[in-house]
């Protein structure tokens, strides 16, 4: 007789509480950026409200990479859904410009008070991909924002982790189960450097060149350009691609190279790890 796992068990209910919440719901309009968790939350949604039900946004904004644009516009098209795709004006947001520790809640703020009007139409919820890792993360500014604005989160409240969203994606055949994190451009541009279009532009030019130009003995995953300011960039890779360019000189080279033709007078490499510009937030905390 066969047995399941504890964890598999785990997964099960909670998946089971995910699509009894949504199932519950009169339509959803998830705010779908194209990530792993969105395109979870949105196929679970197909399949407890059935596509007429269900309404995809996208934001199209300077922050989000244009290379973004069309897998997310490909797999909402493959689910049957409508695929809004709505403009968000977060530059013109005096808070989000100045780049201090909560952009992120001016960035939310804007996308839901875009989306919101839409979903309102029609009597339906905004649906956001907050998972249950990011609840317990730390420093959130934008689930505050979204939750201030009546945002649901349905993967936190089935208590779905980070990695049970990938596994259950797997299981189901969702191409996105093992796509990369892809936080928005701005998370590239260190705390306190005034966030402008040309700035965003050169950090999508700089990631698109290293990823034309790579030449590392093992694929890319993770890869992220971070602007510290002053001509100074750091690039970001996953550790194994790191670990590839250490016995490569030349791929290294190439990459960095990428950096500096897109505008950086300087490079350092490092391994990529996600946040990682919020080290300075917690260096300038007051000790309570």
């Amino acid at each position: 007789m066969s047995t399941v796992s504890t964890a598999d068990e785990t997964i099960d209910s909670r998946v089971a509480a995910l699509l009894a919440d949504l199932s519950g719901r009169p339509g959803v309009v998830v705010a779908f950026s194209g990530g792993a968790d969105s395109a979870f939350l949105l196929a679970a949604a197909v399949q407890a409200l059935g596509p007429e039900r269900v309404m995809a946004a996208t934001a199209i904004s300077d922050s989000l990479p244009e290379w973004e644009r069309g897998p997310a516009a490909a797999f909402a098209a493959e689910l049957g859904v409508t695929h809004r795709l709505v403009d968000t004006h977060e530059m013109e947001r005096e808070g989000y410009r100045a780049n201090a520790g909560s952009r992120c809640y001016f960035c939310k703020a804007e996308l839901l008070d875009v989306v919101s009007p839409i979903a309102d139409e029609r009597g339906w919820p905004v649906a956001t991909g907050t998972n249950a890792d990011d609840a317990i993360a730390g420093f959130r500014p934008g689930i505050r924002a979204a939750a201030e604005r009546g945002a649901i989160t349905p993967l936190r409240d089935a208590g779905l982790t980070k990695d049970q969203v990938r596994e259950q994606s797997r299981r189901w055949g969702l191409r996105t189960w093992d796509k990369p994190a892809a936080a928005c451009l701005s998370s590239r541009i260190a705390y306190g450097i005034e966030i402008t279009p040309t700035l965003l532009a050169r950090v999508e030019r700089a990631e698109g060149a290293v990823r034309q130009r790579w030449s590392g003995p093992v694929p890319l995953t993770d890869l992220r350009v971070r602007d510290l300011g002053q001509g100074r960039a750091r690039l970001e890779v996953d550790a194994e691609a790191l670990a590839g360019l250490e016995d490569d000189p030349e791929a290294r080279r190439s990459a960095c190279e990428a950096v500096r033709d897109s505008g950086f007078d300087e490079v350092e490499v490092r391994a990529f790890r996600s946040g990682s510009m919020n080290d300075a937030l917690r260096r300038s905390a007051p000790v309570s």
